[in-house]
């Protein structure tokens, strides 16, 4: 296993690396610059679109024309060609302290995204699904910090987190209709030692791979939630994670050049950087796009 920078982008609040498998192209994002990046899987060709807010998360439409991406004030449908970016649907009006933040998308081309309040402090957030028609239904309430969704591989259970909880959930899922429901612990973190739960991804044996920001660790669980191992990052502040490359074996994580509040630590030089984790054994498994 090694561990390089893949891209040196300082990215303020790195989050969301995306492998586009169709074109072979590694989105990400910085959340609080408002910035939507595309490069190769060696880190070349980087260009990069802006969007009219905090952005947490994204995905690639099935038409090719661009991605739907949740904005602190809602949803928004942004053109690669253009750069333009049209909202579709604000859940969330009446709760200016609030944001969308993690989103992934089922395969069944449905966004599921989670909204969370600023100061990281109150239960104001809540979990949604955008389908492909662009109706928006509520999932889940009474959410601080919404990270890390996910689906396992037989489409049976969708992985949640509300970060300062020290708990990463399980639902049953029904890939049919998009219900989720039977909501449980499916690991705990302990958040007394500095980490937390950010961005996951499951790998194509069915194991979760999480980002333990604040802690510089990237943790695979097992699908019975038992620790399997555990990765040492250069950096503390690491935020997401997703498998890529051409043969899907690279796991690309995204990390924060500053703190989103005064009270979380600071990072040495390659804060900020995307980096590109290689040769541990194990693949993933390619996104869904949003779309019918």
């Amino acid at each position: 296993m090694r561990i390089d920078v893949l891209l040196d982008v300082k990215t303020t609040l790195g989050e969301g690396p995306l492998w586009d498998a169709e074109q072979e192209r590694l989105y990400f994002i910085d959340s609080f610059d408002g910035r939507v990046f595309r490069a190769t899987a060696d880190g070349g060709e980087l260009r990069a679109w802006d969007v009219p807010g905090k952005i947490g998360s994204m995905a690639l439409r099935k038409d090719g024309a661009g991605a739907i991406v949740s904005l602190q004030q809602g949803f928004y449908a942004l053109d690669f060609r253009t750069g333009d970016c049209e909202p579709i649907h604000d859940p969330e009006p009446d709760r200016p302290a609030n944001r969308i933040n993690d989103g992934k998308v089922d395969r069944r081309g449905r966004f599921f995204a989670g909204s969370m309040d600023t100061m990281e402090e109150g239960p104001s957030g809540a979990l949604y699904r955008l389908d492909p028609d662009f109706s928006v239904h509520e999932v889940d309430t009474g959410i601080i910090c919404s990270n890390g969704p996910c689906f396992s591989p037989d489409d049976r259970t969708f992985y949640f987190a509300d970060t300062w909880t020290g708990e990463i959930w399980a639902y049953d899922f029904d890939l049919e209709t998009g219900a989720v429901s039977n909501r449980r612990t499916f690991a705990r973190v302990d958040t007394s030692e500095g980490g937390a739960a950010d961005g996951s991804t499951v790998d194509a044996e069915g194991c979760l791979w999480n980002a333990l920001v604040y802690a510089g660790k990237i943790v695979r669980y097992t699908p019975d939630g038992a620790v399997d191992r555990v990765i040492d990052m250069p950096v503390k502040k690491v935020t997401s994670v997703m498998f890529g490359g051409p043969d899907l074996d690279t796991l690309f994580v995204t990390s924060m050049a500053k703190p989103p509040l005064p009270r979380f630590p600071g990072d040495g030089v390659q804060r900020g950087s995307l980096f590109a984790i290689r040769d541990l054994g194990v693949r993933g498994l390619p996104e869904p796009r949003f779309g019918a």
